[in-house]
């Protein structure tokens, strides 16, 4: 990439921000856009804007700055707060490690003169920028020690970041749990791998049997867990009646507006609507619901009756009591009555509950296989697509292609965009497989098959993006080389680590630009709305399902941001002008999704910010690899000191091991301590049993439409 293609990467990138940005001010001031850019506020029952007289388009900046950490977790719970505390917590360590490096080592770069006449001539191109990376300094300088002495320094700031920060959500989590109000998955603990039954006896005798026996003074309950497959089935069909006669029954009152005696909606029942004979909806609706009515309650009784799975989520009547169960081996062979603290009700994954121990263990080897095959196989194409999408490169494979690419203009557009863009459209095509996977390890809550999904994201992104872009693109332009030098491939790959930070720094101005203005604009929620409202929604109710607000998605957003921590990380001795640009990305980023977090987004679960330990361990997976790579790269600088960096792996291998021991017991189980301050007033223990009842299982959503369930009787058989 030339100097020109940078700048018109920067610069178009740069003008795509500011457009969005001016977009979103324009935009989020018209009341009929609130509902896309304010959904959190309007759904929590506040004013959209809180001074619509004085706004102007810099408000939002201003509240974001002014909000606090207890704001985040009343808007958007703790796990928003401790995205932030990693999103600050990464800034630090760019701020305090730029600070020293930039304004001491760009210099001992700038200043090296190397007698290469190809690098002596001001060609201008973007290799004239990398005289400011360490690829510029001779081997064997004296000057490399400010490098070593810079990777040292990046090492102690990220170390000593990321401790305050542990501690700091350590006490954060501590808090939230501490509450007096407690959260029904605090009163409950999830059992699975149930024995066999004996002779005469039912699911729910026996767990009630077992606890009652062993926690006497605190048992309350037992909920057995059922197959709800048929169920569901016949729910969903009775709720997209419902909907469906609620459209329609509203269409009809409209139609009345031009004619009093209004227009019935009609449509077909065959194939897609398309199909099939034509029908009147409001009479075949109420035909439909009169059918599938008892057709539900009778199914009801007999998947609590005869249905009963190998799972049961066990109430207490207090949190501490819960608390202890949940952490206590209730018998002596580990895979029967396994327990685990209970996730939230609207976490749980019923399908995944009675799936028995070795069924989870063997799940999980295989998916960690099929995972592991797909980062080899990706690594194919990735590597591919970051050498192939080089121009010089894609005129040698593609001669016919060398008369369209060596025009000025789009020669310019191409270097500048063509390898992110072909690399960001290809990963896009990742993360719902990683999170399929994941659910079918047998994972019981929403909450952790996202933290596995993330991790699995997470390391096939550094091994496959940043290794596979770093390295294929390397091998393919000397792979002619070390055909005859073969022993010339560490040499050739280190000499070539430089020439990617360009890439990469491409890479995440384009990340920061063009995806936070995305972000913020919010441009494809808005088109899609619209749309959505003009041509679908008929009722009140699909209006405000067409603007519903989603979640963050941690699947994929959490590591997105670690491989620009990694990419950092790596570069920031090697390439120090990387920093700056990864500063401006998560201080953007903090500051936009700041604005998200209190005005957008809704929280979909809480799991009081579990995922902190795993951002921690995959931050110091990032910090090794740098390690690791730049002992590597000093070898290949013959620097004879380099064997000094060989502690620094080691320490944080150290630090790893300190910091799980220190912190990680109180966020894989939750300490007694925390849950000692039950509330004084008696606990509703009923509302709490019935909040875990599966929505199949209940029937308040339909007795407006003139069918009431018996599942209180058969409820009452379970108590």
């Amino acid at each position: 990439m030339n100097f020109n293609s940078f700048l018109t990467s920067l610069g178009t990138s740069c003008i795509i921000f500011v457009v969005l940005m001016l977009l979103f001010a324009w935009l989020s001031k018209k009341p009929s856009n609130h509902v896309i850019y304010y959904p959190s506020r309007i759904l929590r029952g506040l004013e959209p804007t809180e001074s619509a007289k004085t706004r102007n388009p810099f408000t939002w900046i201003v509240e974001c700055l002014k909000s606090t950490e207890e704001d985040i977790v009343a808007t958007s719970g703790v796990d928003t707060a401790v995205y932030f505390v990693f999103l600050s917590t990464v800034l630090g360590i760019l701020v305090i490690s730029g600070v020293v490096l930039l304004p001491v080592l760009l210099p001992l770069a700038a200043t090296e003169r190397i007698a290469k006449p190809s690098e002596s001539t001001s060609n201008g191109t973007f290799n004239n920028l990398d005289k400011l990376a360490m690829g510029n300094i001779r081997n064997k300088s004296p000057r490399l020690w400010a490098f070593l002495l810079g990777t040292y320094w990046v090492s102690i700031v990220t170390l000593f970041m990321l401790f305050k920060a542990y501690r700091h959500v350590s006490n954060l989590r501590a808090k939230a749990l501490s509450s007096p109000e407690g959260k029904p998955e605090q009163y409950a603990i999830l059992v699975r791998d149930l024995p066999p039954l004996a002779p005469g006896q039912n699911r729910k005798e026996q767990v009630d049997s077992y606890f009652r026996k062993l926690h006497p003074e605190t048992f309350y309950k037992s909920m057995v867990v059922t197959n709800n497959k048929e169920l569901d089935k016949i729910w969903g069909e009775l709720d997209g009646y419902r909907n469906k006669l609620v459209r329609a029954e509203a269409i009809f009152a409209a139609s009345k507006e031009k004619n009093p005696e209004g227009t019935r909606p009609m449509h077909k029942i065959g194939f897609l609507g398309l199909l099939g004979e034509k029908v009147d909806t409001i009479e075949y609706c109420n035909k439909k619901i009169a059918e599938l009515g008892p057709k539900w309650v009778s199914e009801q009784k007999s998947t609590m009756t005869d249905k009963q799975e190998d799972a049961s989520l066990v109430f207490f009547t207090s949190r501490s009591a819960a608390v202890s169960a949940g952490q206590t081996i209730h018998a002596v062979k580990l895979d029967t009555w396994t327990v685990m603290e209970a996730p939230e009700p609207r976490q749980l994954v019923w399908g995944n509950l009675p799936i028995n121990f070795f069924h989870r263990e063997i799940r999980q080897y295989i998916v960690y296989a099929i995972v592991a095959l797909t980062i080899f196989f990706y690594m194919i194409p990735i590597t591919f697509i970051s050498a192939f999408t080089t121009l010089d490169n894609l005129k040698k494979l593609l001669p016919f292609m060398k008369v369209i690419v060596d025009i000025p203009a789009l020669k310019t557009v191409l270097e500048a965009f063509l390898p992110q863009l072909a690399l960001l459209l290809f990963l896009m095509l990742l993360p719902r497989f990683l999170m399929f996977l994941s659910k079918i390890e047998g994972i019981p809550e929403e909450s952790h098959i996202i933290r596995a999904s993330a991790g699995k994201y997470f390391y096939f992104s550094v091994l496959n993006v940043f290794l596979g872009v770093t390295l294929g693109g390397t091998l393919f332009r000397t792979f002619k080389t070390i055909q005859h030098q073969p022993d010339m491939i560490i040499e050739l790959l280190g000499d070539g680590l430089p020439d990617n930070a360009t890439f990469f720094l491409t890479f995440v101005a384009l990340r920061f630009f063009v995806g936070y203005g995305l972000e913020i604009s919010r441009l494809f929620p808005l088109i899609v709305f619209h749309i959505k409202k003009k041509f679908l929604c008929k009722t009140e109710a699909d209006v405000k399902a067409a603007w519903a607000p989603g979640d963050f998605s941690y699947a994929t957003r959490v590591p997105n941001d670690m491989l620009i921590i990694t990419i950092t990380l790596c570069y920031s001795v090697i390439a120090p002008l990387i920093i700056p640009f990864s500063a401006v990305y998560f201080g953007l980023g903090w500051l936009i999704q700041r604005n998200q977090a209190l005005k957008v987004y809704m929280p979909r679960y809480e799991s009081y910010g579990r995922m902190w330990p795993h951002i921690h361990t995959r931050i110091l997976a990032a910090l090794i690899i740098y390690q690791i790579a730049m002992i590597g790269y000093f070898g290949i600088k013959k620097f004879p000191y380099s064997i000094l960096l060989i502690p620094l792996p080691i320490s944080s291998l150290v630090f790893s091991f300190v910091c799980s021991k220190k912190f990680y017991a109180s966020f894989a189980s939750t300490p007694l301590e925390v849950v000692c301050n039950d509330k004084k007033s008696e606990t509703d223990m009923d509302a709490i049993f019935k909040s875990y009842v599966p929505s199949c299982l209940g029937s308040e959503k339909f007795e407006n439409v003139g069918h009431v369930s018996h599942y209180a009787d058969v409820l009452s058989e379970q108590i």
